[in-house]
């Protein structure tokens, strides 16, 4: 193991030794010439004391730590934390034929910090958010390949809006493995299509799957309102759980043509629902006590600390008009998946919300990621998906 080193300055390593997996710049002291982006590096302290191996990159994470062990980073050691991740899947019964659609690596959640890859039936999606693991991809496809024992029948790499542009990688998306033209996934027995190659994230929301559910137990005899629907999840949920109607509206055409495609997958025909494409606040202004059932699922307003402040009023302005315009009784779910908004955060800009309004709301629910997002218990800022469901007087 001929693994250049890095070396940090005088009790910097602290944060190291409660096991936290990244190393910034700034706790940087030296390092060895010739360090390259994306290489894998030891890590000393000021002593040189050995006390991580990990993914060099430049940037304000200089450092994503793989192991606190002193090993090599090889096959071994990916199809030890790719078989971790799929053990701790199928014990708490993510995996089934009625749910095939789930993330079996999330990142620092799963120990292997920079690296997404979502299952979508015989089909992974991966997705790369660091140099190291880009330059890893073909050795992690391989190793995901045996791991799954025969499960899978392609991998897809989507990495191009998420590794760093700075590094002029040249990276383009693409299958890795094999190929398919079957797009379709079950989540929890419903048929979803998938875009894995121009939508969002790895081309669908797994992260919501639960709250959907939850959703559904909701919805009997409801109007229900779907804002920032993108594929439809919650409005295909709403239509089994009984919904008397259901709308979902975006501002793209390409997700409203999404969620139509995904309505008529489960329920073909069915008049109970239909899709607008409208600025959301443009059509919450024209719709007054129409929704007795209502989803705010808007995508991240702040990506980097430095846009907290007008995050919050985002979400504070978006939710006033939310509570303002939905019938009394009426129950709200509201969320936020800007990693960089808190708990806290989030509740405080929906309470000022509802004062603003001017209405009684009571929480029944506080919501979160599902268990196949799982949060590293030393690394909280994995939490990244809040949700309050609101009953609204």
């Amino acid at each position: 193991m001929s693994y250049k080193s890095i070396y940090l300055k005088k009790g910097k390593e602290e944060s190291l030794k409660r096991f936290h997996p990244w190393i910034f710049s700034g706790a940087i002291h030296h390092a060895d010439e010739g360090i390259e982006e994306g290489e894998i590096v030891r890590v000393y302290t000021f002593d040189k004391a050995f006390i991580a191996v990990g993914h060099f990159q430049i940037g304000s994470i200089a450092v994503r730590v793989l192991s606190f062990r002193d090993i090599e980073i090889n096959h071994a050691f990916w199809a030890s934390r790719l078989s971790d991740a799929l053990t701790m899947r199928t014990r708490i019964g993510v995996v089934g034929s009625k749910n095939m659609t789930y993330r079996l690596v999330h990142g620092e959640g799963d120990l292997m910090p920079g690296l997404i890859i979502d299952c979508y039936g015989r089909t992974a999606v991966m997705q790369a958010h660091s140099v190291g693991i880009h330059l890893c991809r073909y050795q992690i496809c391989e190793v995901l390949l045996e791991v799954m024992g025969g499960q899978l029948d392609a991998v897809y790499y989507k990495s191009e809006t998420t590794l760093p542009f700075k590094a002029d990688l040249g990276q383009e998306n693409g299958f890795i493995h094999g190929c398919t033209d079957d797009d379709v996934t079950i989540e929890n027995g419903l048929k979803f299509h998938v875009d894995w190659l121009r939508g969002q994230k790895t081309g669908f929301f797994v992260d919501q799957r639960e709250n959907r559910m939850l959703l559904e137990q909701y919805a009997s005899g409801k109007s229900v309102l779907n804002m920032f629907c993108y594929t439809g999840g919650f409005s295909v949920y709403a239509m089994r759980g009984g919904a008397k109607l259901v709308h979902s509206v975006d501002s793209s055409a390409k997700a409203i043509e999404l969620t139509n495609r995904n309505i008529n997958l489960n329920f073909p025909d069915d008049s109970r629902h239909e899709a607008i494409c409208e600025d959301a606040f443009k059509y919450l202004d024209q719709h007054d006590d129409t929704y007795d059932l209502m989803v705010l699922d808007p995508p991240a307003f702040a990506k980097h600390r430095a846009a907290v402040h007008n995050a919050l009023k985002g979400y504070t302005r978006l939710n006033v008009k939310g509570l303002q315009k939905i019938r009394r009784g009426g129950i709200l779910f509201t969320f936020s998946c800007s990693q960089v908004i808190t708990k806290d955060n989030f509740r405080n800009a929906v309470f000022t919300a509802a004062a603003q309004a001017g209405r009684h709301v009571r929480i029944l629910h506080q919501l979160h990621q599902p268990a196949d997002h799982p949060i590293n218990i030393y690394h909280p800022e994995g939490e990244y998906l809040k949700g309050l469901v609101l009953y609204v007087e």
